[in-house]
């Protein structure tokens, strides 16, 4: 007898062992025809997979999470067959799944071009059409090296070797085409459904090794149904239009160069977008009661080991040496922050301390890991610590989270995701002070009211943490602020406070970020607007130009007023066509363009056209100048 309960606590018994597929055949042909996969207690196995012992199983379906991640595998090999039907002599290598896709690299002579990837997707189709069953068969070790070798397929031959003698290997045909797989699959290719594309070539070595020889790439993307398909590639498309390389150099907002390759170079505009990101941040900090410092760029490498940076984040930082001692170039803020702490004598009533500082910091990134101004080495973070008892771990945990969901809904976030992030394999501190900074926490965050996903293994080195996930407004998700709980640094840096009983005790150290780097908020932030900032955050919200050179003098009256109002304007006396003009600030993406001519010059008025819009309203000078002076004082007022 076999008993199998089921995710709602039903149960089923069977005289004998049961199939996956005559499981969900029990429960009803509807499910029976949904079914992808099962799990087994938890583990995710083919449908075909017998269940010969009592077990918790649920029916994998499109509808679960999990069943994207098959589909993708499936996808891989269907790629594969297609690709050595259609140009005999290719050999494969690996392919996976991956975020939003799958890819399979090749070795082959010649190289694919763009031209072949219609022609490869119509060959998917076809195997998909043919609703090939996946089948499961397991052959000896040295047999299957002689199996792939005779084929020609020494990769795979290669990647079979690597496993140790006797293990047992898993192959998975479709059709007359095999590959070395562990599984799980889909029953048969026609369950993948034709909700896939393939979206382009790059080069990669084999195993990543660049002293392996360099295969082919072939990137696709696939989904569960072709909706879903059609609005990640037209997410795509929105992507391309907002990247901020791209409207970096259109808004001449910063540019980046190989003499200084991961630092940014700000240009004029951009850097007043910096400008008033940093100012916002400011007087939002002030007015949560944070005291602001500025500490060190080169600290001695005694007080990172102190820390525990040098052994676990040593690769990443840039050193030097004076006169005999190496220096880095700090990373991060947290141990000169202990060190501003720890001058003087600190109480209990002095606590909490909230200690902000936008601090530049450096990190040694691949060069092959930067991206624009998203991913770069020099990068200022709006860091700050709070240095609390644990009594306080939960009010300032709620004080932060509060602050944080307000920042964001006024930089034009309103969807965020909370990750709660506990101890990864390496890490500094005994189990039993993880398990007290993960239990506080946890208790923080159900105090706040805050639901947060699991996110095993991705605390920083020395605490738990949350992470904050924000959407933007092409559904893409950017993981930003964060607040950790650590224990370990102040024992470590031997930071310490006098309690109400007159002794010696270790403060709380409360790591937190809101923006994370200043760098890599502004390029989401400006992918999110696509450039069309809100005047507040706008490093141009007015243009003045008139409509012919006789109206120079009324347009230079109309700026000199926007200017004393403390607006961010310019001025176009260019001998151009007034649409060309128009046109030309409208793509540069300035909010409001003030258009004179005679009547306005007579009237004291302007024709205000706003970004968007084909729209213009004629109002008085200094209507004008209230309505965008209110717009530009943002949400602080």
């Amino acid at each position: 007898m076999v008993l199998i309960t089921l995710p709602d606590g039903s149960t089923r018994q069977f005289d004998g062992p049961v199939s996956g597929a005559d499981l969900a055949a029990d429960i009803g042909p509807g499910l029976a025809k949904a079914a992808l996969a099962i799990r087994i207690n938890g583990e995710m196995v083919d449908l075909a997979t017998v269940i010969e012992e009592d077990s918790n199983v649920s029916i994998v379906t499109v509808k679960d999470e999990d069943a994207l991640e098959l589909l993708r595998h499936d996808c891989a090999h269907v790629l594969a067959q297609a690709v050595q039907d259609l140009f005999p002599g290719t050999q494969v290598t690996i392919g996976p799944s991956i975020e939003n896709g799958f890819y399979y690299d090749f070795a082959r002579e010649k190289p694919f071009t763009p031209e072949d990837l219609p022609k490869i997707e119509a060959r998917m189709a076809e195997i998909v059409d043919e609703d090939l069953p996946f089948k499961r068969s397991v052959m000896d070790r040295n047999d299957a090296i002689t199996f792939f070798e005779g084929k020609g397929e020494a990769y795979k031959a290669e990647l079979i070797q690597d496993l140790p003698e006797g293990e047992e290997i898993s192959l998975y045909s479709q059709g007359d085409w095999i590959d070395l797989c562990r599984g799980p699959h889909l029953p048969s290719t026609g369950k993948l459904g034709k909700a896939f594309k393939l979206m382009s070539i790059a080069g990669a070595y084999w195993r990543g090794d660049s002293r392996n020889a360099m295969l082919q790439r072939i990137y696709g993307t696939c989904w569960p149904d072709p909706k879903k398909l059609k609005a990640y590639l037209h997410m795509l498309e929105e992507a391309e239009k907002r990247d901020h390389r791209r409207l970096g150099r259109e808004m001449s907002l910063f540019h980046i160069q190989e003499e200084a390759a991961g630092s940014v170079f700000w240009h004029p505009k951009g850097w007043t977008l910096y400008r008033a990101v940093q100012d916002y941040m400011r007087k939002r900090l002030d007015d949560a009661g944070y005291v602001e410092v500025n500490t060190p760029q080169l600290v001695d490498r005694s007080l990172w080991e102190k820390s525990g940076h040098w052994e676990k984040f040593r690769e990443h930082m840039f050193i030097t040496e004076v006169e005999e001692k190496l220096l880095a170039i700090k990373p991060m803020n947290c141990p000169c922050h202990v060190q501003i702490f720890r001058q003087g004598i600190k109480s209990y009533r002095d606590l909490p301390i909230r200690m902000a500082e936008f601090g530049s910091c450096h990190r040694n990134e691949p060069s092959g890991a930067l991206h624009g101004i998203m991913r770069v080495r020099a990068f200022t973070q709006d860091d700050a610590h709070i240095f609390c008892t644990e009594d306080q771990i939960t009010s300032e945990t709620k004080i932060f989270i509060d602050l944080l969901m307000s920042v964001y809904k006024d930089l034009g976030f309103d969807e965020v995701v909370v990750k709660f992030s506990d101890r990864p394999e390496v890490r500094a501190g005994e189990d039993a002070t993880w398990d007290k900074a993960e239990i506080a926490l946890t208790e923080a965050t159900a105090a706040a009211g805050l639901e947060t996903i699991l996110n095993p293994g991705e605390g920083a080195f020395y605490g738990p943490k949350l992470e904050f996930v924000l959407r933007d407004a092409i559904g893409r998700d950017w993981q930003c602020g964060t607040l950790q709980v650590d224990f370990v640094l102040p024992e470590r840096l031997d930071a310490a406070y006098i309690g109400e009983d007159g002794e010696k005790h270790r403060p709380v150290m409360l790591h937190r970020a809101i923006l994370g780097s200043f760098e890599r908020f502004l390029g989401i932030l400006i992918e999110n607007h696509a450039g069309r900032f809100p005047l507040w955050l706008a490093p141009v919200q007015a243009v003045v130009t008139a409509i012919t050179n006789d109206h120079d003098e009324y347009a230079q009256k109309v700026y000199d007023t926007m200017k004393a109002a403390g607006l961010r304007c310019e001025i176009d006396l260019r001998n151009e066509k007034i649409n060309y003009k128009v046109r030309e600030h409208s793509h540069a993406k300035v909010p409001a363009i003030l258009v004179v001519g005679g009547r306005e010059s007579e009237n004291n008025t302007v024709a205000m056209r706003r970004l968007g819009s084909q729209q213009q309203e004629v109002v008085a000078l200094n209507e004008a100048v209230a309505k965008l002076r209110t717009e530009a004082a943002g949400p602080l007022g």
